[in-house]
């Protein structure tokens, strides 16, 4: 999800609510601790310069129980952001910390953001010789001769 489309998506709740792909969600006394742009340079494993630019949430789980943050709250921390750190309109990552500092990308359900899972890739897969999943080598599918790049 872009930042532009959480905008839209606000001034249509009544209530920020966060919640994990398995279900469980984020406790409602939740604070949005940081919201930021980060812009990261870094070569692949082909050699490949990329540069890559997200906003960046920070969900932290408060003993606060007497705030709520409302979507209009949010709105506004958006905003400033936008105005003082000249963030870009990216794709949103968020963080959150269960058991470690997880980073999740984010989506919306028709009524709650979900935190999506996220994962590595390989980006120069033909750099690497790794082969196309759908290629199949031989007539059996559980050989791999030498040199083929299957394995």
């Amino acid at each position: 999800m872009k930042l532009s489309e959480i905008k839209q998506i606000l001034p249509t709740l009544e209530n920020v609510e966060f919640q994990l792909e398995d279900g469980t969600f984020v406790p409602e006394h939740f604070h949005v601790t940081e919201v930021g742009q980060i812009s990261k340079t870094f070569i692949d494993c082909g050699g490949v310069t990329r540069t890559e630019n997200t906003v960046n949430f920070q969900l932290w789980n408060a003993d606060d129980y007497e705030h709520r943050l409302k979507p209009g709250k949010l709105a506004h921390i958006i905003e400033l952001s936008e105005i003082k750190l000249n963030i870009g309109d990216h794709e949103i990552e968020v963080e959150y910390q269960s058991g470690t500092i997880g980073k999740y990308g984010l989506a919306f359900n028709g009524k709650n953001f979900v935190l999506t899972n996220k994962t590595t890739a390989c980006l120069a897969q033909d750099a690497c010789g790794i082969p196309n999943p759908l290629q199949v080598v031989g007539s059996n599918s559980n050989s791999c001769t030498p040199g083929s790049g299957c394995c």
